[in-house]
């Protein structure tokens, strides 16, 4: 082991041994940003670089699960991303099914797919969902697998269920205004009866929400780290949550 990699470690150490005294997350929602960028900088094809980023998601849950993290959504694929060139998007779609079912196979995660998987193909919808199914029994740390996912496409989703709802009951659109509010809307989120995430981390130097969570995010504390997602380590998760924890949350105060 050579000095760079002692360093390291003792920051690492100090770093963790810091957060004892903060408050932390119970959602930690991540935009996992930067693969081609990554493959683009380190000689690879795109194909490479998605499955870089695929490698980086198992350390990612063990390092939330070590601090007690209930949910973590990760950000997998958008609804924009399903217009890629098919010879980009068939790998890339290959790839997240493969880890999906790792994960699920490791049975150490309650895996929930997020997002319109009406727009997915049907053998991407098929396994996330059995990988849902397999692991639905465990009492584990919640992963949200946003694939086909976005912000608005989600708000509309839940206001069509929940209109859905009511014309099933027979409520008139009179009646519907006079008792609609935000918490409806709410219940029929994709995330629906889970906490709202405390931090959304993305990574690869980008400062833009870009639609992931719209409506649960108007509280949340935001981390912006430089490096693309492949070579987020442990360090940049324990800084996210230094961040988080120095912060006076406002609740949009």
């Amino acid at each position: 082991m050579g000095l760079r990699d002692l360093l390291y470690g003792a920051y690492e150490r100090r770093l963790a041994a810091g957060l004892k005294n903060q408050s932390l997350p119970r959602h930690v929602g991540v935009m996992l940003d930067g693969n081609r960028r990554w493959a683009k900088a380190n000689g690879a094809n795109t194909a490479q670089g998605h499955q870089a980023g695929a490698d980086n998601i198992s350390p990612l849950l063990c390092w939330c699960e070590e601090v007690g993290v209930e949910v973590v959504t990760l950000w997998l694929l958008s609804t924009d991303n399903l217009n890629r060139p098919a010879k980009e998007l068939e790998p890339l779609l290959e790839i997240i099914e493969n880890v999906v079912a790792d994960l699920a196979e490791s049975r150490r995660w309650r895996l929930n797919p997020v997002g319109a998987l009406d727009l997915l193909p049907a053998e991407t919808a098929r396994r996330l969902k059995d990988a849902a199914d397999s692991t639905r029994d465990l009492d584990a740390m919640i992963v949200n697998v946003a694939v086909g996912y976005g912000g608005r496409r989600e708000i509309a989703d839940a206001v069509r269920s929940m209109l859905h709802e009511h014309a099933a009951k027979g409520t008139s659109i009179e009646e519907l205004a006079e008792i609609f509010d935000v918490e409806q809307i709410a219940d029929h989120l994709y995330t629906k009866g889970q906490p709202d995430p405390d931090l959304v981390i993305r990574t690869s130097g980008e400062q833009r929400l870009g639609g992931f969570l719209l409506w649960q995010s108007a509280h949340s504390e935001f981390y912006f780290c430089e490096a693309y997602w492949p070579d987020f380590r442990h360090v940049d998760f324990l800084r996210a949550l230094r961040a988080y924890g120095e912060r006076e949350r406002r609740y949009g105060a």
